[in-house]
């Protein structure tokens, strides 16, 4: 872009070299308010993500019973916290050797949510019932599931997702020795109920998660600019080291590496599982390249994934060559094919067939490889990509109000580059809607100039 109104955000950015190794270009980064972002209090994201956390509880039962489960067992270990805790439970720290986070189908009675713990504290009573009696918790959930005797034990077993399948070896054989071998029979993966829970988005996360993706085009956009890259000196590295410390100063983190991609005219293609291989990062930005960054931010229990193009001005450009805007326009093209083809309910599946029968027909080589988002960078739901289309993976439902990384990219002949094909990959987290995906910031449409 060649400074759309958002670029005035980096008017406000001051000039601060960082240490970076020996012999390293020196890059800047911006004072703590420089995208416009501050982090909520430490007790104030906590008090809100309680919030959401009840939120959520009271649609459980619902899902429960869809999905046909009478109890859920969640299993916290110490120093090893099992991803779903800080959903099902308060976002705080748990030191409990094992605890137990039990959710219970009464009936007429509604849900029961029994915490079983070490340490029985305040905030957890808030949302559980706790009734150990002084029974370690081990004991607490045999004399619970002896009451209760549900048909079904939904645990994070047998599912394809980490999140689904997270119980440890050993808490799977405490819970055979607790409850009896004649129980494990009753044992069922929860994971068709996980993702329903993590997939289903709630009414006051938007415009938290809208401000989270606007930080991460800020931070993004600086990147990509002259005050961090200087051709013929800035490495990629540099540039990796810029987006940590960025993300540092903005008092967020990261739940990936930040990647660069690199192609030049003549550079031959590297490839990593199908796809352009990151670049190293000894490799020297210069003029002429077309630069793509892969990025997220972690806030709030919840996660963007965000991909961008530059390219650097040769002497005397004022704009990049009329091929690559080509292929930009291509990869638009295939964004709002996506997005005209999704419709809540429509199967993943026929969502991505449709979308590269389009593209055929448009003549543009294309690659489509979306994901659900939210609170995992690759969260559950909903996947619009090669593997749901072959049925390799099951297709899934498209859920009203669910969040996608719209990731994508198409390749395209670039004449200025005697016909090399260039990528161009993008990845922007959008919502569903009646109408299809709409994007939580505007989508690229021009590339980002490093003069």
């Amino acid at each position: 872009m060649r400074c759309p109104t958002r670029c005035s955000v980096a008017l406000l950015f001051v000039t601060a070299v960082l240490s970076t190794p020996a012999g390293a270009a020196p890059v800047v980064a911006p004072p703590p308010s420089a995208f416009g972002f501050s982090p909520l209090p430490w007790s104030e994201e906590i008090r809100l993500r309680e919030e959401w956390l009840a939120q959520r509880q009271a649609l459980l039962l619902d899902m429960m019973r869809r999905n046909g489960v009478a109890m859920w067992i969640v299993v916290n270990e110490e120093f090893h916290d099992d991803p779903l805790t800080a959903y099902v439970a308060p976002p705080r720290p748990s030191p409990g050797r094992r605890d137990f986070f039990v959710f219970v189908d009464a009936g007429a009675q509604g849900l029961r949510k029994v915490a079983l713990t070490d340490f029985e504290e305040e905030t957890t009573t808030r949302f559980f019932e706790s009734p150990q009696d002084g029974k370690r918790p081990e004991e607490a959930l045999a004399r619970l599931v002896a009451q209760v005797e549900p048909p079904t034990i939904a645990l994070s077993i047998g599912g394809s997702r980490g999140v689904t399948h997270s119980l440890t070896h050993d808490a799977y054989q405490t819970l055979v020795r607790v409850l009896g071998p004649e129980r494990e029979k009753r044992f069922v993966s929860a994971e068709p109920l996980i993702v329903e829970y993590l997939d289903t988005r709630l009414p006051g996360e938007m415009e938290p998660y809208r401000r989270m993706v606007q930080l991460t085009d800020a931070i993004v956009l600086e990147a990509f600019s002259s005050a961090v890259i200087q051709p013929g000196k800035t490495t990629v590295g540099d540039v990796r080291r810029w987006l940590y410390d960025a993300l540092g100063r903005a008092g967020v983190s990261t739940w990936f590496q930040p990647d660069l991609r690199i192609q030049r005219q003549g550079m031959g293609k590297a490839t990593s599982r199908g796809f352009l291989a990151v670049a190293p990062e000894a490799e020297v930005f210069q003029r002429g390249d077309v630069l793509h960054v892969d990025f997220g931010v972690t806030y709030l229990g919840l996660n963007t994934d965000f991909q961008r193009m530059g390219y650097v001005l040769r002497p005397g450009e004022q704009d990049v060559p009329a091929g690559l805007k080509t292929a930009l326009a291509n990869t638009n093209a295939l964004q709002d094919a996506l997005a005209a083809e999704s419709r809540p309910g429509r199967s993943s599946a026929d969502v991505y067939d449709a979308v590269m029968k389009a593209m055929k027909g448009k003549a543009i080589e294309a690659q489509v490889y979306s994901h659900p988002l939210g609170a995992q960078g690759h969260g559950l739901g909903a996947a619009i990509d090669f593997r749901a289309a072959s049925r390799k993976e099951p297709p899934r439902a498209l859920r009203k109000g669910s969040w996608l990384a719209m990731e994508l990219n198409t390749a395209t002949l670039v004449p200025e580059w005697l016909g090399q094909k260039v990528f161009v990959m993008e990845e922007d987290p959008v919502y569903l809607t009646d109408e299809g995906w709409k994007f939580f910031v505007p989508r690229q449409t021009e590339f980002l100039l490093i003069q």
